[in-house]
This record gives C-alpha cells, structure tokens and sequence, in this order.
C-alpha cells in the first residue's frame, strides 16, 4: 500500500492530465450523441471509470515493463511483446470486471450480447492505444531524466576527482619550489632561512587545510598571497613587486591560483632591483594577473603543468576559460570568478 501510494504522488501531475483527458473525452462523446448541453454532459463519473481503467492497463504495464524489459535502451521487440500481452490481459481483467457488475445489477444479457460486447471491446481496444501511449511517453521520460540525474552525478564524482588528482599534483609542486629556494638560502644566510623556514610552515599548514576545497573566497586567496610574496622577499629583496587592485573581493576561486602564478612570474623572470618585474593582480569582472617580461638568460625548460592544471580545474568549475596572453613586453593570465 505504501509502495502504491508513492507511486499516485509521484505521479500525480500525470494521472490529474489523463483524469482531465478522460473528462473532456467524456464531455465532446456526450455532446455528439445528444446534441444539446446540459448538466448530466458535465458530470465526471464517465471520466472516473475511464481513470480507473486507465490505471488498471498502468500497473499491467508497468508490472511487465519492470519484469520484461531487459534493454536499457528503447527495444522495438521488448515493447512490442509487452504491449500486446498487456492489452490482451487488460481486456480480460475488463471484461471480467464487467462480468461482476452484469451479475450484481442482472444486466448480463444487456451487456454481453454479441453487438455490445463486440463495441466494448472495441472501446477498450481504443483506450488501452490511448491511454497506453500515454504511459510509454510518461515511462521513457521517467527513464530518460533518472538517466539524465544519473549521468550528471556520474560527472560530477568524476570531476571531483579529477580536480583531486589535479590537487594532488600541486602540493608537491609547491613544496618543492619553495624547499629549492630554502636550500638557496641556507647557502646565503642561515638567519634568513631559519626565518623563512618559520614562515613557510605556517603558509604551507594554508596549502593543506584547502586542498580538499574545490574553491575558496577570493579574499583568502589574496591574504594567502601577500603572505607567500612576503615570504619570496626574503631571497628577491625588492627584485619583484606586488602591485593589486580590486574593485571588489565577491565571489570564489580554484585555491592556490594567485600564489601559482606569481610563482610563475617570478621563476620565469629575472628580477633585479634596479630593473624590478612588476607582478599585477587586478580584480574585476574577472581576476587578471600580468607582469612584465625580462627572461632568465639560463632558465631551465618547464612543462607548464602548473597552468595547465589551473586550466583543467576551471573548465570543470566554470563556463569560462583560463585565457593566457603573451606579447614581447608583458604577459598575463585571464581568470574566470566562480
């Protein structure tokens, strides 16, 4: 009972439309035979029994949909062979439901002659082609959008782990960028390393705490930054420069993405503090970082997995691109705000 009661509110939207199909139907048959309006033309109870059956041939063929129907795609031969055994019984349990009411109000010889009985199968013939239809469209939609629900769950899980892929690629990227530039510094001053290694332990505790976050808000990513630009200082001195702008800090970001191509700038350039690279962040409609170019003389080739990781967690998170351009003077990074 339970299960049956679920499936009427389920489908209540689908059964109130064949109950107002039945109605109408009833309305225009009654009209033709009498050709005149009156209030027993408007009266539901025809439409009632046409519900009743109606719901009858559903559970029919929803009992041999769920049973029969092997393919998970539209089959001609399954739904042919439930089709015509679900008619057939549909015209059996009709008739012996007439049956029963013929015997009960002694109207046995009125409805079971062959002329009436020949025009009630006829009639049930025609309702079950109607009324069936209407129960395939309304299952292969049912079908279609648990499919859809499905496939859209399916993709997510799989982006979401995708992105924690693409995750687990960046923390030791970071960490050991920053453990070359701490092995530089304890060649050069071990104060200065020592300082930096106090620094970079509490940056680094951020790295963890989000990297099971698909994105932060662009305002801790900008405290983040400063914090890791202030850390870069320590070897650079004011070789390189932060400059930012923000009309406003509303909206999110993949995290990581700032200090990712800071680093990018700084590890790409050669900054001195006579001729300083210029590192700009500018939060608008969307975040753009740029900087000047002055280009290492000896640099070492890289694979640009870092901003091609950035690149593929945005185009799962986001509509729009990572958009890179590159002139003989300046070179930028396009940001999307999620």
């Amino acid at each position: 009972m339970k299960k049956i009661a679920f499936e009427i509110k389920r489908s209540k939207y689908f059964l109130l439309f064949v109950f107002l199909f039945a109605y109408a139907q009833s309305i225009q048959v009654r009209f033709l035979l009498r050709q005149q309006l009156n209030w027993y033309i408007f009266t539901p109870e025809a439409a009632l029994v046409s519900l009743f059956s109606a719901c009858i041939l559903f559970v029919i063929l929803n009992f041999f949909m769920e049973r029969w129907q092997k393919s998970e795609v539209f089959n001609l031969k399954e739904l042919s062979k439930i089709v015509f055994v679900s008619v057939v019984i549909f015209l059996i349990v009709m008739k012996f439901l007439g049956l029963i009411a013929a015997v009960i109000f002694d109207t046995f010889e009125r409805n079971f002659n062959s002329k009436t009985l020949a025009l009630s199968i006829s009639s049930n013939l025609m309702d079950a082609f109607i009324y069936g239809s209407f129960f395939l469209a309304y299952y292969y939609y049912r079908k279609y959008k648990k499919n859809q629900i499905e496939i859209t769950n399916y993709n997510q899980a799989l982006a979401e782990s995708k992105i924690n892929q693409l995750k687990a690629q960046l923390n030791p990227h970071f960490l050991f960028n920053n453990l070359n530039v701490l092995d530089q510094l304890i060649e050069e001053d071990k104060y200065q390393a020592s300082e930096f290694l106090n620094e970079f332990a509490e940056i680094y505790r951020y790295v963890l705490q989000v990297s099971d976050q698909k994105i932060i808000s662009i305002s801790e990513e900008l405290t983040f930054v400063q914090k890791y630009f202030n850390l870069m200082k320590h070897k650079y001195g004011n070789a390189y420069i932060l400059e930012i702008e923000t009309e406003s800090t509303k909206g999110n970001i993949v995290p990581l993405t700032l200090q990712l191509l800071l680093e990018n700038a700084i590890q790409h350039n050669l900054g001195k503090e006579s001729a300083p690279i210029t590192i700009k962040i500018s939060i608008k409609d969307v975040i753009m970082v740029s900087n000047n170019i002055i280009p290492k003389l000896h640099s070492k080739a890289t694979s640009g997995r870092a901003i091609n990781n950035l690149n593929e967690q945005y185009g799962m998170l986001s509509k729009s691109p990572v958009e890179i351009t590159r002139t003989e003077y300046d070179f930028s990074v396009s940001v999307p705000i999620i």
